[in-house]
């Protein structure tokens, strides 16, 4: 910038979609700073806010009144800041630039299919935003890679001798399998702009390291006039989906931000040339960026990234060095965001359902804020996820809105309609409408009386969706936090955001905080962050070497290369080198895992590798004796902001003077109802006070833009630039913090105390999941999110489940409640159990169990317990990847065990887990011990610390509550969930006129499923009877009866349609009748490995098909595993690898929805393995991964359509595959049409030739180099019949 050496004006602008926030500043001016506050649509009175904005700061700093629609003199002006909603708002309204996308061939469908997972796992429609894309080309072109990382006899390659060898920029060998044909690709593009297509987002695979091919023809498209998203320019790095995803919505989102920069710039003398030098726009990693560098990508949480700039930088302390909680509080959801003295940026998000590949601040957002609708549904408070938006607003905007969070700090006296501007109304000229609120929560606390027979006044009904509301916000506070080890009670909360204030001091006495800082710009702080940012420019390039390889001198040689580029643009723009710093990154993983932690050159040192360690055992809880992998070198150049130097709070507290204000000195006295009762309570104008000053609470202080609740127990300290809120010492008891509940009989239940142990619970859960895809090893564990986590009542009872896989809901308690017989009241602390068999409870013997008692040290009984399930890729038996399609007995599928103490005493038993998991499986014929020792070794370690970690925070529960209390609310919640499963069943009982409900279907060897379910109205109860289904199978098609609990639970929940507790009360209204020695209620022997992937997905359609809900999904999870080695050779494992996947396939359709094509349905919803990632580390080249086309049924609302799966292999392997609906076709339902049946082909090369050989739906074989099998998975059923 021009201006740097001659300070001038600096303005920053936030846009949001409601209010246009702006900060403006100028160097040893009188008044140096000015805060305004616009509507972001105005047309009555201007035409643009940032516009507007900048009108009236030059017109405040020259004292001069400028025109509107006058042309705009910048000419003192330093620079002019900006973050835009506009391309957030475009990707979730779908409303983009026309995109075609150009990609490998194969891969059409790629970005349609993405990680395969469903969105929400119980919405049987499974919506899905549409692509940004309108129109695919696919280009013939192809490379892979030509050595594979799993490979334990790996060689030298010598590129030299083979012409269609390369070096990718890895230094990696890439073979060339087909170049680009340009004059075809010619043809395309201009066919392309026939259609009148002019933006195009390109991806080819694995461009990140060989980015030739996509470089030509970015090359020849720009030519023709195209713009282009190229994927290896905007991220190189590895995985495919999430890189063309980025590319597409580059293409998607960066014209509409060059058309705003052109429309912007008109309103300037001299046009956008007279501007573009100065204006800068923040980007999704908190740097600012020169206008024509801004693209879309990394627009996307711009306006968020400015607010973690501007608490990171006005409110870290770093002489205390306290972390810093982020918490912005915004209208229809929160921010929430940590700083511990560096910025946590993440690569890799998903924002509209569209997986983003581009460096980003880690922000989570939660959907509640002051405009989220309150709910009293099913017996409990709930907060959102809908918004009541701008218009028609809460209840309290005279526009017919429901009520809203808003609502209830307005009635309950936090707002005060007096200091509100009046703006409300059809005619937007009235006050706040305090009294429809007051009549809106009477009629609220009417039905609530009357639905539980209580006596709450409306008072306690506003205060306890408070309480629910701060405890949905403080979940992903405690995930950030307590689900990375990370004790939350010893941060600082940062809070902002124009509702913030109201929450401050209940979500700080929540998470057990006691110190909140308010800056003196917090509502406007995303932009008064844009003003302290710095100018950022970022290069990152892909790397594939042993971080033990390279030397001082290389990463020095390499680094100082790529600071030189970085800083390029910087130095165009007036940066001085004093002012230009950098952070240089290594991103490094150890081998053989997945794990990747972008690491900083620590200060005076390069022990890039001694760092490593020490965060990956602060963020995982170990290390591992393997090599460290360098995968990416990245480098940021940062061009300095200078002025506005602040003393830091410890500073400013050190030197000021604190003094007790009276309350004499407050405007006035209001009412306002805390701690359960009504009070009279000072009000405070912020302006109105003086530095040093302390106001006691409970108390009100306004600022202009915000108003801030201090809480009963809590006092603030005005700073020169921020509010300080501090705990006094005088502990509030938690559930009284805003006057929630009065004094109850200990038997009656607390609805908004269960609401919030709802909150509570699940939140245990999901932290104990996150810990254990922090901690695994595994592929599968940590990719592909195989695994759930839970917590259990004394008994085994469920009370919490994170929503993991569907098909461990039911069955855990199973293998919960089987220990707790078994133990009794025996174990002592520090003992933890494993266990995997059937007839524990287990679903099949991959799926390892981790149950943790939590133990009573004075009466040795058991007050809970915590449990992880998660699939380990090999347990032994006698196939790699223990999922055998032709195993006959359970001994064949691997390890089982029904109850081993892992354990015992805070001792880890390691020779025992090898006597059960490495020698006894070898000594069955045919069979081998795992074949994965070390990994399941780490990963049963990692569900070992899951389980800990629920523990550690139950543990906090109960300090907090009393046991008591804990455990009575376990049993409410699930008390709950009953009650919710009967009403359910009552309105099935009147649907079908009190009529039995019965199915039956066929597996494809012939067995018959049926089922006859019995409802009772009177008590809401419904018998499952499967009587009439086949005797067990001399096969793995068996499922444990845990099973088919799972597959009940399963659908009862995606019936109800609402999100209520998942636990045992579901089941509690269901008699289930399982005739011994069926393939649903097998014998201990029997092998079942078949059951939990294949027989769960039959039994889940029969049940929706009794229920007339939905039409057959695939009914499969097509298990496909492949590798070598693991045979015992001279008392020596062969070295080898295996690996296993399960294939998306059509959804059923429903009364009101077509089957969704290409998803995982059902009982299973792990992810699929990138390509890129697929083939750079097995030997295995995909060829395909596409929609299969006219495989979903016929109908009013047709089925969804299944997948093609071509994998080619480049070694000889053992390939299995474990399917079903490859003869029995998905039903449809109500006339609708049967989808298609599924194929598995092996396409074999031999000396007679290339064969096409149809495995069938189980089979085993051994394929040789050049070998490929397709996988054809079946689509979904139809519903009703066509319209004519």
């Amino acid at each position: 910038m021009g201006s740097i050496s001659t300070p001038g004006i600096r303005i920053a602008i936030d846009r949001g979609g409601t209010f246009t926030d702006v900060h403006a500043y100028i160097p040893n001016a009188p008044k140096d700073e000015l805060v305004l506050k616009l509507l972001s649509v105005d047309p009555r009175n201007y035409a643009d806010a940032p516009t507007e904005a900048i009108r009236q700061v030059l017109s405040h700093f020259r004292g001069v009144q400028i025109p509107r629609n006058e042309p705009l003199d910048i000419s003192d002006v330093e620079s002019i800041r900006m973050g835009t909603t506009i391309a957030t708002n475009a990707l979730l309204e779908r409303h983009g630039e026309r995109v075609a996308f150009l990609t490998t061939k194969g891969f059409r469908d790629l970005l349609v299919i993405g990680d395969q997972a469903r969105p929400h796992i119980f919405d049987l429609s499974v919506q899905k935003l549409q692509t940004l894309y309108e129109k695919v080309v696919e280009i013939d072109e192809r490379v892979t890679m030509e050595e594979f990382l799993e490979n334990p006899e790996k060689s030298p390659i010598d590129i030299t001798k083979d012409k269609d060898l390369v070096q990718g920029l890895t230094g990696e060998p890439v073979r060339i399998l087909k170049r680009p044909d340009m004059s075809v690709i010619r043809e395309q593009l201009e066919e392309l702009k026939k259609e009148g297509f002019r933006t195009l987002a390109l991806c080819l695979i694995h461009s990140y390291l060989f980015p030739d091919h996509e470089n030509q023809i970015a090359e020849l498209a720009r030519s023709m006039g195209f713009e282009v998203s190229v994927s290896s320019e905007l991220q190189p790095t590895i995985k495919m989906v999430s890189r063309g995803n980025s590319s597409t919505a580059d293409a998607y989102l960066s014209p509409l931000i060059r058309q705003y920069v052109r429309s912007f710039g008109s309103g300037f003398k001299g046009g956008l040339d007279a501007v573009a030098s100065k204006l800068l726009f923040m980007q999704s990693d908190g740097g600012l960026c020169m206008w024509e560098n801004f693209s879309g990508l990394r627009a996307i949480l711009s306006g968020p990234a400015g607010g973690v700039i501007g608490y990171a930088r006005s409110c870290w302390d770093p002489e205390e060095k306290t972390p810093v909680l982020g918490f912005d509080m915004g209208g229809t959801s929160t921010d929430v965001s940590r700083f511990s003295g560096t910025y946590n940026h993440i690569f890799e998000t998903k924002t509209a359902e569209v997986a983003i590949q581009t460096p980003q601040l880690d922000i989570d957002t939660v959907a509640a804020g002051g405009g989220s609708i309150l709910h009293w549904k099913n017996g409990l408070f709930a907060i959102g996820p809908d918004s009541a938006g701008a218009h028609p607003g809460p209840v309290c905007y005279r526009k017919g809105g429901p009520l809203t969070v808003t609502d209830a700090n307005l009635f309950l006296g936090r707002l005060q309609p007096a200091y509100f501007p009046a703006i409300f109304g059809p005619n937007e000229d009235e006050p706040l409408d305090y009294s429809s609120t007051a009549k809106a929560f009477q009629e609220m606390t009417v039905k609530i009386n009357s639905e539980e027979g209580m006596n709450m006044t409306p008072e306690e009904v506003a205060s306890g969706f408070l309480r629910v509301a701060n405890e949905s916000m403080s979940r992903p506070i405690r995930s950030l936090t307590e689900g990375r080890g990370i004790r939350t009670s010893q941060h600082v909360l940062a809070t902002f955001g124009g509702a913030g204030g109201q929450h401050a001091c209940d979500v700080a006495e929540t998470l057990g905080i006691e110190n909140v800082v308010i800056h003196r710009f917090s509502s406007i702080l995303s932009a008064y962050g844009m003003a302290l940012a710095d100018l950022t420019n970022e290069i990152q390039r892909p790397r594939s070497e042993q971080l033990s390889q390279l030397t001082e001198a290389q990463l020095r040689e390499e680094f100082q290369a790529l600071g030189a580029e970085a800083a390029v643009p910087l130095k165009s723009q007036g940066f001085p080198e004093h002012l230009i710093e950098f952070e240089m990154y290594l991103n490094l993983r150890y081998k053989g895992t997945n794990s990747n932690l972008m690491i900083r050159k620590p200060e005076g040192s390069w022990d890039f590798a001694g760092v490593f360690t020490k965060d990956h055992h602060e963020q995982f809880g170990f290390t591992l004796d393997r090599e460290i992998l360098v995968e990416d070198i990245r480098i940021r150049a940062l061009g300095k902001t200078s002025g506005m130097d602040m003393k830091s709070i410890s500073q400013e507290l050190k030197t000021l003077d604190i003094v007790l204000v009276s309350e004499k000195e407050s405007v006035e006295k209001i009412r306002l109802f805390t701690s359960s009762a009504w009070q009279d309570v000072c009000l405070f104008k912020l302006e109105g006070l003086a530095t040093g000053d302390k106001v006691i609470g409970p108390s009100i202080i306004l600022d202009q833009t915000q108003t801030i609740f201090v809480q009963a127990g809590w006092f603030a300290v005005l700073l020169p630039r921020h509010l300080i809120l501090q705990k006094d010492g005088a502990l509030n008891d938690a559930s009284k913090l805003s006057g929630t509940v009065t004094k109850k009989s200990d038997e009656i239940v607390d609805p908004i105390q269960l609401s919030v142990f709802g909150h509570r619970f699940m939140s245990v859960a999901e932290q104990m999941g996150r810990s254990l895809q922090l901690t695994s090893v595994s592929l599968n564990i940590k990719e592909r999110l195989d695994y759930s986590c839970a917590i259990f009542s004394p008994n085994g009872g469920l009370v919490a489940n994170a929503p993991h896989i569907p098909c461990h809901l039911g069955a855990m308690s199973y293998a919960v409640a089987y220990q707790a017989e078994k133990y009794g009241n025996t174990l002592r602390p520090g003992d933890v159990i494993v266990s995997n068999h059937p007839a524990a409870g287990g679903s099949h013997l991959p799926d390892v169990t981790v149950i943790s008692p939590v133990i009573d040290e004075v009466t040795n009984e058991v007050q809970f317990w915590t449990a992880s399930r998660a699939h380990h890729a090999d347990i032994g038996g006698i196939a790699a990847g223990s999922m055998p399609p032709h195993s006959k007995e359970i001994w064949q599928e691997g390890a089982s065990f029904l109850s081993f103490k892992i354990v015992n005493g805070g001792v880890f038993d390691e020779d025992g887990l090898a006597e059960i998991m490495l020698r006894k499986p070898a000594t069955y014929p045919g069979c081998t011990g795992t074949r994965t020792w070390s990994d399941n070794v780490n990963d049963l370690k990692a569900q070992i610390a899951a389980n800990n970690k629920g523990t550690k925070l139950l543990q906090e529960c109960i300090a907090e509550y009393g046991l008591p209390t804990i455990q009575k609310y376990m049993a409410a919640i699930q008390d709950n969930a009953e009650k919710v499963v009967r009403s359910l069943l009552r309105k099935v009982h009147d649907q079908f006129q009190g009529l039995p409900l019965e199915a039956e279907d066929y597996m494809d060897d012939g067995s018959v499923l049926k089922l006859k379910i019995k409802i009772n109205r009177d008590d809401g109860s419904a018998t499952f009877d499967f009587t009439g289904t086949s005797r067990e199978v001399y096969g793995n098609l068996n499922a444990p009866r845990a099973i088919t609990f799972s597959a009940i639970i399963y659908v009862l929940r995606t019936l109800v349609k609402e999100d209520i507790p998942l636990n045992q009360g579901c089941l509690a209204p269901i008699k289930v009748i399982l005739p011994a020695g069926t393939i649903l209620s097998p014998s201990l022997g029997a092998a079942t490995v078949g059951g939990n992937v294949e027989t769960s997905q039959r039994v889940t359609d029969l049940v929706l098909r009794a229920f007339q809900a939905a039409a057959a999904s695939q009914g499969t999870c097509n298990n496909l595993t492949f590798g070598y080695g693991g045979e015992i050779v001279d008392g020596k494992a062969v070295p080898g690898f295996g690996y296993y996947e399960t294939i998306a396939g059509g959804a059923g359709a429903g009364p009101s929805w077509a089957g969704q094509s290409g998803v995982h349905v059902h009982m299973t919803n792990t992810r699929i393995t990138d390509p890129e990632s697929l083939e750079r580390r097995y030997p295995c080249i995909l060829h395909e991964f596409s929609i299969r086309r006219g495989s979903g049924g016929l109908g009013r609302n047709p089925g969804g359509d299944g997948c093609v799966r071509d994998i080619e292999f480049r070694r000889s392997v053992d390939v299995s595959v474990l399917s079903e609906r490859r003869t029995v076709r998905p039903f449809g339902l109500c006339g609708g049409g049967a989808g298609q049946p599924g194929e598995n082909i092996w396409i074999r090369k031999s000396e007679y030739g290339i064969q096409e050989i149809n495995l069938g739906a189980k089979n085993t074989c051994h394929m040789n180099k050049g070998d490929r099998i397709i996988i054809r998975t079946p689509g979904g059923g139809a519903y009703g019949k066509s319209e004519a």
